[in-house]
Parts: structure tokens; C-alpha cells; sequence
């Protein structure tokens, strides 16, 4: 299944280009407001399993795709969690997960125009993105992909003056200017993929191919970040986990490459689709 997020209502996606408005089709069963639907995941579930004969009458139009799970309560993000970007980053493997937060006024939908700050080094990492779909709180990393509503995917948009400014990195303001968080186009549940644990994920600039990695390559898999997070902090329906970015972004780069006004960034992960990004000034 995949669900998303239309001119502000929960949406099925039934075909490449149309979908079915879940509101209607419940006859109010269920809300609206896509966030709404995680509290009521295995209900949610199970009457979508059973939906049939229901016409696809939602246009899914890029301009009118949003954030599949647009109010989070928590945002959480995990940095060095594949080998080669901690190379180019130069540090050290972490020894366990890495985990600041995103604040969720970064929070968009996967087409958009973002403004660049002045003066700035903006950076790009694309990410794998985790929609919590059950309460979770100590769960072990047998039960872990249980507490997954659907994987989607994330720019990890990233202002390295503002992150590296201060006695202490600030992680958190310099990844989330507006904008700063491009999600989307949809939630896919996990039944949808051959291999949940091993999915290849990229992107390009202008056309030109900046980051190729898969999944498979995580330190740290989908299991043990919801485990590890789990035992310290409760993870609430809805929650999104960043689960880091493979190598290639502008940081690790010589000279570094930083985005600049009239660039387009594609993001792409497989089975899932992708995310467009433009910058101005």
C-alpha cells in the first residue's frame, strides 16, 4: 500500500496517477488529515486490505502532492551511518547511532522551491525515511520493522556554516532552515518491497549524478535505530526517522560543492520514487 498526502487529505495511491480520497471511501471512518491515520494504523490497515470496486477519482499531481506525515511529533535524524560518508566527513565509525533532531517547520512535500540562506554552504543528503506506524517504546530489533507504518523518502538539507557555528555543532538550526526537509511523494509499506533492508537510493544535480548507495550498506539497519531509539525516548505514530546519507555530498568533496540558486535537485530512492528540489536565492 501507498498512502499520500493530497491538498492536505489522506490519499491511497491506486495508480501512477490517481488515487482514492480515504475520507469518502470510509465514509468518515477515518479523518482527513493524513497524520491522523498512524494512531489508527492496524485499523487503518486492515479496512484498506479490504477496499474494493472504489473508483480513483484523486488526481495525483506533483503540485499537489504534501508531506505524507506533514505534523510529526518528533523528528529524528541519524548522521555517519554508512561507512563512506563518515570517511568523507572524517570521522571515525560510531561505535552506536548518532542522533540529533530535524524541527518539523523544515518539514515539506517533495516538489518545491527552496530558498538558499545568504552567505550559506548548503548541502545536500539523501535518506531513507522511516514513518512510525505504532507507539514503540524498548522494542527489540526482532520486533522493530512491526512498528513501521512505511518507508518514504528525505533531503537532509544541510547549512554547514550555521551547523559548525558556535562551541558546539548545531546540528538541529543548521538542518532546518525552511524548507530544509523535502518528504515524500508517499508512505510505502513495507510488504511492498522485496527487501525493506537493502534499497538503493541517489540523487543528481543539474542531471548530474552526486550520491549512489544502497540501504544494505547502513551501520546501523532500520531495526537497530528504532531498537536503540526505542530504549531511550518513546517513538509516537507518525515520528519520522532520517536514517542517514551515503557518501557524495558537497562536504566530502574537493574542492567542496556547495547548491547554489538555479539548481535542480533530484532525489530518487527505488520502489518509492523521488523528490525534485529547486533553489533560489
Amino acid at each position: 500500500m501507498r498512502i499520500a498526502n493530497i491538498d492536505g487529505r489522506l490519499t491511497i495511491v491506486a495508480t501512477t496517477d490517481h488515487g482514492i480520497d480515504v475520507e469518502r471511501a470510509s465514509g468518515g471512518r477515518f479523518a482527513a488529515e493524513p497524520t491522523a491515520v498512524f494512531d489508527r494504523w492496524d485499523e487503518f490497515s486492515e479496512w484498506a486490505a479490504g477496499l474494493e470496486d472504489i473508483a480513483a477519482e484523486v488526481e495525483l499531481r506533483p503540485d499537489r502532492i504534501g508531506a505524507p506525515s506533514p505534523t510529526p511529533r518528533q523528528i529524528f535524524a541519524v548522521g555517519l551511518n554508512y561507512r563512506a560518508h563518515a570517511d568523507e566527513s572524517g570521522f571515525s565509525i560510531p561505535d552506536s547511532p548518532v542522533v540529533f533532531t530535524k524541527y518539523q517547520s523544515a518539514l515539506t512535500g517533495p516538489n518545491t522551491t527552496v530558498r538558499l540562506p545568504s552567505g550559506g554552504h548548503t548541502d545536500w543528503e539523501t535518506e531513507l525515511v522511516v514513518v512510525v506506524g505504532r507507539k514503540a517504546s524498548a522494542v527489540s530489533e526482532d520486533d522493530a520493522w512491526g512498528h513501521v507504518a512505511g518507508l518514504t523518502i528525505g533531503q537532509d538539507l544541510s547549512e554547514r556554516i550555521t551547523q559548525r557555528s558556535g562551541p558546539a555543532p548545531q546540528f538541529g538550526l543548521g538542518k532546518s532552515f525552511a524548507g530544509f526537509a523535502p518528504t515524500g511523494p508517499w508512505i510505502v509499506t513495507p510488504d511492498e518491497f522485496a527487501d525493506p533492508d537493502d534499497l538503493g537510493l541517489g540523487c543528481s544535480i543539474n542531471g548530474v549524478e552526486m550520491q549512489d548507495g544502497r540501504t544494505s550498506s547502513f551501520i546501523f539497519g532500520v531495526p537497530r535505530l528504532i531498537s536503540y531509539l526505542s530504549s531511550i525516548v518513546t517513538l509516537l505514530p507518525g515520528d519520522l526517522i532520517f536514517t542517514g546519507t551515503p557518501s557524495g555530498v558537497g562536504m566530502g568533496r574537493d574542492p567542496q560543492v556547495w547548491l547554489k540558486p538555479g539548481d535542480e535537485l533530484v532525489t530518487w530512492i527505488e520502489g518509492i520514487g523521488e523528490l525534485r528540489q529547486s533553489f533560489v536565492a
